[in-house]
């Protein structure tokens, strides 16, 4: 479904992203993780159109998309969250979902927004809650409602910016529970983030950044006992115990 393909990206003298490859097969849930500052979120840039790389290849679905405007990218079937969520905070749940509907394509109307908008919000439990304004929910529920926003696009690929960060362990076990509803419904997943059990419960395969370079790939498990892995971003065993 995506490739990425020698990618990478300079700002000045100070290369985020270097000679970067991997593959994200339909289907897959894919953990990335790595240090603060290992190129992580700008790799999620390149991928949605908000950066130009400076070189290297970005395919979906088999196309080209690098150097696409964020919208384009999007309608493509590409859609992502966020580290800080922002809904809009005087309109409702239902409505704030009801934006992605209608900007996922040309001349989406109201109607058919408004029928798009269930699914997003049974899969991440806020249909109860549709009438509630976006700036009265919680922390937890505001990053589910950035979930259905980003589903009701109709996204094929979801990518998540580190979606649990800042959450308690009850809400991060909800988040869970909804990203294994998301991905059983059919859509496929990569998620960055730095909270380990969020990762072990989830992913099926990790790569590993450091540098904005790939260190190591491999099943959750592989990642946990990599000595180069635990050296540079996991620490030491104890602290890998607690994770677990």
């Amino acid at each position: 479904m995506l490739e990425v393909e020698q990618l990478s990206k300079r700002f000045g003298g100070l290369k985020a992203i270097s000679d970067l490859s991997f593959r994200i097969a339909a289907g897959e849930f894919v953990g990335i993780i790595g240090p603060n500052g290992a190129g992580k979120s700008t790799l999620l840039n390149l991928i949605t159109g908000f950066h130009k790389p400076t070189s290297g290849t970005v395919r979906f679905e088999g196309r080209e998309i690098q150097g696409m405007q964020p919208f384009a990218v999007c309608r493509l079937g590409i859609a992502r969250t966020f580290q800080v969520v922002r809904p809009f905070a005087e309109m409702s749940v239902e409505d704030n979902v009801m934006t992605g509907a209608l900007f996922s394509a040309p001349g989406v109307t109201l109607q058919k927004a408004r029928e798009r908008i269930r699914t997003p919000l049974e899969l991440t439990g806020l249909w109860a809650k549709r009438h509630v304004l976006g700036g009265e929910l919680p922390i937890g529920e505001k990053k589910r409602l950035e979930l259905a926003r980003s589903l009701a696009v109709g996204a094929k690929l979801l990518l998540l910016d580190e979606v649990v960060g800042g959450l308690t362990k009850p809400e991060i076990q909800e988040i869970i529970g909804v990203l294994r509803r998301i991905h059983a419904s059919g859509v496929t997943i990569v998620m960055i983030e730095h909270i380990v059990e969020a990762i072990m419960a989830l992913s099926q395969r990790v790569i590993v950044l450091n540098f904005g370079e790939k260190l190591f790939e491999g099943t959750p498990a592989e990642v946990m006992q990599h000595p180069a892995v635990i050296e540079s971003y996991l620490g030491s065993e104890a602290e890998i115990s607690r994770a677990q």
